[in-house]
């Protein structure tokens, strides 16, 4: 993990790669229970004999959006910012699904700071390019742009 002192030190670091996370294992559990959550119960997803008999990974697949929201939990893992108070999802430019995640799958995210815009009051725009990769595969599962405020 990274740590940096305040915003300003952060910012420094537009253009570079702030780290990879550790892998994280996605389980039908988790699926599950994303599935209850959004209301999505689509077989691919949650239904582990439709999966082996028809789908192509012979496994349930997680959510797309799934992963995408891992996005928080491996944020946290990469860095701090020793002075922010408060962090917000602020939204997203480009969101790919480019490779689906099969049960069981190890994920890790790879996360490089486009931008960082200052915020009124005392706060950062940042834009983080992040590259969810899924273990053993060339192909990320998913690809983003994601925009968080900071704010000391």
């Amino acid at each position: 993990m990274k740590n940096f002192p305040n915003l300003a030190s952060l910012k420094n670091c537009v253009g570079q790669e702030i780290g990879i996370t550790p892998y994280m294992t996605v389980t039908q559990e988790m699926i599950n229970d994303f599935a209850k959550a959004t209301q999505d119960f689509q077989w691919i997803h949650v239904d582990v004999e439709m999966a082996k008999q028809f789908s192509p990974f012979k496994t349930p697949v997680a959510h797309g959006f799934l992963t995408l929201s891992l996005a928080p939990k491996f944020m946290a893992d990469l860095f701090k910012v020793e002075s922010v108070k408060m962090g917000v999802n602020y939204g997203a430019n480009k969101i790919r699904f480019t490779s689906a995640v099969p049960s069981g799958s190890q994920v890790r995210m790879r996360a490089s700071l486009m931008e960082a815009e200052e915020a009124k009051p005392n706060g950062l725009r940042i834009t983080m390019n992040c590259i969810f990769e899924i273990e053993g595969q060339e192909k990320p599962a998913c690809i983003a742009e994601l925009i968080s405020m900071l704010y000391e």
